[in-house]
C-alpha cells in the first residue's frame, strides 16, 4: 500500500465503515418499503424523480441518527438501549422524510403505507447485525474464557454477588460457573447468564462438580457466625477463597465494593456493626476544634482520621512517639489538605507541654487516648504505669479545666473492672480522678470503656501474625482464656458516640456481644494463612502470665449499669470517693514517682483500687472454674 493511499484511510473516520453500512440499509429498508407496497411492478413514472428522492432520504436519516448519538455507540457492546435508539431514530427518520417529500412534491410518488413499513425494516437491517455481531464477539471471549480464566463460585446471589459477576465477566482472569445462595426461591435462577446452583451448605459436592479453581464470598452483610460458617466450609474444600470487603468497610471508605481481598480475622471476630448515630456525632464535631493525645497510637491515628472526616475544623495531635507522629501528621495532610493541624512531640506527663498544646489549639472537644497499655510488661513498670496512666491523665485533665475545654473524654479498658494487674488498677485510678473531677469542673469528663482492639500495636493479632510467619508455635497461656474483641475503627466510632451522650462523670461501655476463646482466634488465624493447626503450625500452652485474667468484664459487680438512649452502650454508675484524699494521693504517688518507689505506688493503687490488692492471678482462675461449675 502506497503512503498516500495510507494518508487517505488515516483520514477516513474509525466508524466510516458503520455508517456506510448504515446508510446502505437505510437505502434497502426504502427500496424494500416501496418494492413490497407496489407488489415489485415496474414503475416507469418513478425513474424521473428516484435519485432525488434516494438522496433526500439518505440525508434525512442519516442525519438524524448521527445527531441522535448511533454512532457513539460501538457494536461490540451493542445492546437494548442501541436497539431503543435505532427505534426512535427511525420513527423520527419516517416523519421527516414525510414532512420533506410532502413539501418536495406533496408525497406524489411515495404510498403512506411506505412510511410505516420502512422504519420496521430499517429497525430490522441495522439492529440484527449489531446483536449478531455482539453475539459472535461474546461467543468467541466465552469460549476464550472457558479455556484461559480461573473458574470460580460465587457464594451469594443477592445483590453483591450480581455486581461481583458483572466486574469480572468485564475483567480478564475469572469465569463464574455459578452461584450458590441459602435463599432456595433462587433456587433454578440465573444471573447475568450464571445459574444459581445450589445452597451453602453444597459448597464441597458443587464446587467438584463444577471443577472449580477458586471461590468468592460476596455476601458483605453476613454477620461474623454466618462468616465463620462459611469460611468453615470454604475449608473444607481445599480450594483458595476470597471475599468482598464488609459493607462497613467500603460506606467509611476504607474498600472499594467491588475489591477482592483475603479473608481477615476481622471478619470472623468482629461483632455485629452497631448503629450509630451518625448524625449527632457529625453536629458535635463538624466545625468543631479538637484534641487527641496519644494521636499517632493504633486507636489515636484511626480517631484522628474519624475526627477529620467528619470535618472538624482544627485537630491537634500530642504524641510522645516522633515516627508515629510523623506517620499521622504526613497522612493527614495528604488526605485532608484544608485541615487546620496541629502536631506536637511531647509528653502528657509534662504540664507545661499540656498547657502549650491546649493554648496552641483551643480545643472544644479532647479525646485522651495516651496510655501504656501492655499488661505482662507492665507488671514490672510499676512506676512508668503510674506515671503515664494515672499522672498523665491527671495533669491533661486538670490543664483541660483550666483551659475551659468543653468535654474531656478519657479512653480506658475493660481491664479497669476488677484489675488482677497494674495496667487495670492504673486506668481504673485514671477513671476515677476523671468521674469526681467532673463534679468540680464545668468541663464534661467522661469514660469510654471497651475491649481488645483487633491487630492494634501490641496485641494478640500481629503476635500471632509473626509467629505463624515464622512456622510456629503459636503461643496461647490458657485453652480456657477469652476476650472481647473489636475493630479499631468501631472502637473510635464508640468513643465519639460517647462524647455525644455524656453530661459528666460517666463511664460508657459497649454491649461487646459473646468474649472470643483465644485458642478459637490462634485456630482461625493459622488456617487463614493457609497451615494446619496442630500439623503444619502447633499450638503451644504457656500458662497465664503475672496479673493475666482468665476472662474480662465490662463492669464492676457495684457498677449497677444502665440501658443509654442507645441500645448497645451502657452507662455505668461510678463510686465516689473523697477528692481531697485523691488528689494528695497523687501528690504522694508524683513524689513516690519522683524517688522510683515502686512499692509506695502499688500501695496508693490498693488503696483506691481495692480489687487489685485482693486478687491473683491463681484466685482469679479458681474463681472462674467455680463460676463456670455452678
Amino acid at each position: 500500500m502506497s503512503r498516500a493511499v495510507r494518508a487517505f484511510v488515516a483520514l477516513i473516520h474509525p466508524r466510516a465503515a458503520v455508517v456506510l453500512h448504515d446508510l446502505a440499509m437505510i437505502f434497502l429498508a426504502w427500496w424494500i418499503a416501496k418494492s413490497v407496497r407496489l407488489s415489485f411492478e415496474p414503475d416507469t413514472q418513478l425513474t424521473a424523480i428516484a435519485f432525488n428522492e434516494v438522496l433526500m432520504v439518505l440525508a434525512i436519516q442519516g442525519g438524524i441518527f448521527w445527531t441522535t448519538g448511533l454512532y457513539k455507540g460501538l457494536w461490540r457492546f451493542a445492546s437494548l438501549p442501541d436497539l431503543w435508539n435505532i427505534v426512535r431514530g427511525a420513527m423520527l427518520g419516517a416523519l421527516s422524510i414525510a414532512l420533506a417529500l410532502f413539501l418536495y412534491d406533496r408525497l406524489a410518488n411515495v404510498p403512506r403505507s411506505v412510511l410505516i413499513i420502512y422504519p420496521a425494516l430499517l429497525t430490522a437491517l441495522l439492529g440484527i447485525p449489531r446483536l449478531t455481531y455482539r453475539f459472535w464477539k461474546d461467543s468467541r471471549l466465552d469460549f476464550y474464557e472457558r479455556t484461559t480464566r480461573h473458574r470460580v463460585l460465587v457464594l451469594g446471589a443477592e445483590r453483591a454477588g450480581e455486581m461481583l459477576v458483572r466486574d469480572l465477566r468485564a475483567g480478564g482472569h475469572y469465569l463464574p460457573v455459578g452461584f450458590l445462595d441459602d435463599n432456595r426461591m433462587l433456587r433454578g435462577a440465573r444471573v447475568h447468564g450464571i445459574p444459581v446452583l445450589g445452597t451453602i451448605h453444597e459448597l464441597s459436592d458443587i464446587a467438584r462438580e463444577a471443577a472449580c479453581d477458586m471461590l468468592l464470598i460476596a455476601m458483605p452483610n453476613a454477620t461474623s457466625a454466618e462468616m465463620r460458617r462459611v469460611v468453615e466450609l470454604c475449608e473444607e474444600t481445599g480450594l483458595p477463597f476470597r471475599t468482598v470487603p464488609r459493607l462497613q468497610d467500603v460506606v467509611a471508605g476504607r474498600s472499594a465494593f467491588n475489591e477482592l481481598k483475603e479473608v481477615a480475622i476481622e471478619d470472623l471476630l468482629g461483632r455485629e456493626p452497631v448503629q450509630l448515630d451518625w448524625t449527632a456525632i457529625r453536629q458535635a464535631l463538624s466545625g468543631k476544634r479538637v484534641l487527641v493525645s496519644g494521636g499517632g497510637g493504633s486507636v489515636g491515628a484511626e480517631l484522628c482520621r474519624q475526627i477529620a472526616r467528619l470535618g472538624a475544623s482544627a485537630l491537634g495531635i500530642l504524641e510522645q512517639s516522633e515516627y508515629n507522629l510523623y506517620q499521622i501528621e504526613r497522612q493527614l495532610r495528604r488526605e485532608f489538605p484544608d485541615l487546620e493541624l496541629f502536631p506536637a512531640l511531647g509528653d502528657v506527663c509534662d504540664p507545661a507541654t499540656c498547657r502549650y498544646v491546649l493554648e496552641q489549639v483551643k480545643p472544644e472537644i479532647a479525646f485522651h487516648a495516651a496510655a501504656y497499655k501492655h499488661v505482662p510488661l507492665l507488671q514490672a513498670q510499676v512506676r512508668e504505669a503510674f506515671r503515664n496512666n494515672v499522672l498523665g491523665t491527671r495533669t491533661l485533665a486538670l490543664a483541660a479545666d483550666e483551659a475551659g475545654v468543653e468535654t474531656f473524654v478519657l479512653i480506658s479498658s475493660d481491664k479497669a473492672v476488677n484489675p488482677a494487674n497494674v495496667m487495670g488498677a492504673t486506668k481504673r485510678m485514671a477513671e476515677i480522678f476523671c468521674q469526681n473531677l467532673a463534679k468540680r469542673s464545668r468541663t464534661r469528663f467522661m469514660t469510654v470503656r471497651f475491649g481488645n482492639v483487633l491487630d492494634s500495636a501490641g496485641s494478640v493479632v500481629p503476635l500471632f501474625r509473626e509467629q505463624i510467619r515464622q512456622g510456629g508455635p503459636v503461643t496461647v497461656t490458657h485453652p480456657e482464656i477469652t476476650r472481647y474483641f473489636m475493630t479499631i475503627p468501631e472502637a473510635c466510632q464508640l468513643i465519639l458516640q460517647a462524647a455525644t451522650l455524656g453530661q459528666g462523670g460517666e463511664i460508657f461501655a459497649l454491649d461487646m456481644g459473646e468474649p472470643i476463646q483465644i485458642r478459637y482466634l490462634a485456630e482461625q488465624m493459622i488456617r487463614l494463612a493457609g497451615k494446619l493447626p496442630g500439623q503444619d503450625i502447633q499450638i503451644v500452652y504457656t500458662g497465664l502470665r503475672e496479673g493475666e485474667k482468665l476472662f474480662e468484664e465490662l463492669f464492676h459487680e457495684h457498677e449497677s449499669y444502665q440501658q443509654t438512649r442507645h441500645q448497645k452502650i451502657f452507662l455505668a454508675q461510678h463510686r465516689a470517693v473523697n477528692f481531697d484524699e485523691l488528689s494528695q494521693a497523687l501528690l504522694q504517688g508524683e513524689a513516690a514517682c519522683k524517688r522510683y518507689g515502686s512499692e509506695e505506688l502499688r500501695d496508693i493503687l490498693a488503696r483506691f483500687v481495692p480489687e487489685f490488692a485482693s486478687r491473683g492471678v491463681a484466685e482469679d482462675e479458681s474463681n472462674v472454674v467455680a463460676l463456670r461449675r455452678a
